[in-house]
């Protein structure tokens, strides 16, 4: 029998992950603070594809720039997320603890993401020649005319990654960083005018991002009690402003405890795709199948519906999980319920044992229900919103 339930939307996130690793209690650790303070680990782990968090919470020190400067929300969710599992890669989910970034201030990232300017520049806007410290290159275009060079760096993000010893003393052991790099540059010729765009080509723009996280580690190297600690540096890149699928990190590397070169970089093969579209039936034939004949019965319940879309995220050629949104209006509680049941069938109907899917149903009065279907489960669960 197929598992229904109405309690709080918080048990989704339990049951959407693995196994839990849960323990008796929380575990209270001495900070590295220049005030020394106390900290609790949590002891509930949801799953080994996450990290604990260091408690009471700390926003980054740039947090408040990413919105901004990252394109949509799902670049931005991507980004952040995306960061992290690069980082198991050298920070194992059991032994490090994660904190958003502490060391690279909000005021120095502004200054990173800024141009390089020409001598005359920092004349003319009366900017410290120590301020120049932009990774973004010159432009030295007149006023008025097309930039000579692309803003290419559009975001950095720092994660922190700590350890804990006998003593239950904490202290970091590990930094992620983050380059979001542009794909389409979007400027305006004068300040009311039309925002106009340039793509810019993946090689060029791997190229520019290689060279400044090799420039980023310097800088990190030479900032107080990090020249020891281990280090890894992401390229991502995002996607248009009208995009509704996320971008992806493309390649990172690690930097080893004292050291201030970079080892070779390695790819991610990871992928977003929208179903339906052209690239995920000219890449991925049988999905788009799969997902077509899911679609065509569910419209089968409403004629005149066609708005199911999925989004699929890939690694290599192996589908790892695809998300469904379903916007529908409702006439009535039960007629949500009914059309949740009936695509519950479909969902175990359609899609491979292995597959991990996910289906939100939604209404102009907000979300209806969520249908969750784990890989390799018989069973799939169902949250009706009251």
């Amino acid at each position: 029998m197929k598992k229904f339930s109405v309690v709080a939307l918080s048990l989704v996130f339990l049951l959407s992950a693995c196994a839990p690793n849960f323990q008796k209690q929380n575990d209270t650790v001495q900070t590295e603070e220049k005030t020394k303070g106390k900290a609790i680990i949590p002891n509930y782990n949801i799953s080994d594809n996450y990290y604990r968090t260091i408690l009471p919470f700390k926003p980054g020190e740039a947090r408040g720039l990413v919105v901004n400067n990252i394109n949509t929300r799902y670049d931005l969710n991507e980004f952040e997320m995306g960061l992290m599992r690069i980082a198991q890669n050298s920070f194992d989910t059991e032994k490090f603890y994660f904190q958003e970034g502490q060391k690279i201030k909000a005021e120095t990232v502004k200054q990173w993401l800024s141009r390089k300017y020409t001598d005359a520049q920092l004349t003319a806007n009366n900017i410290k020649a120590a301020d120049n410290i932009g990774l973004n290159p010159v432009d030295t275009s007149a006023a008025g005319a097309a930039p000579t060079a692309p803003i290419y760096l559009a975001h950095i993000l720092e994660h922190d990654y700590l350890t804990k010893d006998d003593k239950g003393n904490v202290t970091l052991a590990g930094i992620t960083i983050g380059l979001a790099m542009n794909s389409i540059y979007y400027y305006k010729l004068v300040p009311d005018g039309d925002t106009l765009e340039q793509k810019l080509p993946f090689a060029e723009v791997e190229k520019e991002g290689k060279k400044m996280a090799e420039e980023v580690v310097k800088r990190i190297r030479a900032m107080k009690d990090l020249k020891d600690i281990p280090i890894t540096v992401a390229l991502f890149e995002q996607q248009s402003k009208s995009s509704v699928v996320p971008g992806t990190f493309f390649t990172y590397s690690t930097v080893d405890k004292g050291s201030t070169s970079l080892n070779d970089w390695e790819k991610v093969d990871e992928k977003y795709y929208l179903f339906p579209s052209t690239d995920a039936e000219n890449d991925h034939r049988d999905d788009s199948i799969s997902f077509a004949n899911f679609k065509q019965d569910v419209e089968e319940y409403f004629p005149n519906f066609n708005g199911v879309i999925g989004r699929a995220f890939y690694i290599g050629d192996q589908l790892q999980d695809m998300n469904i949104t379903i916007p529908i209006q409702f006439y009535g509680k039960s007629e949500g319920i009914g059309f949740s049941q009936y695509v519950t069938g479909l969902v175990m109907e359609h899609f491979p044992k292995y597959l991990s899917v996910s289906v939100s149903i939604t209404s102009v009065d907000g979300p209806e229900a969520l249908i969750v279907k784990k890989a390799d489960e018989t069973e799939p669960f169902v949250h009706i919103y009251q």
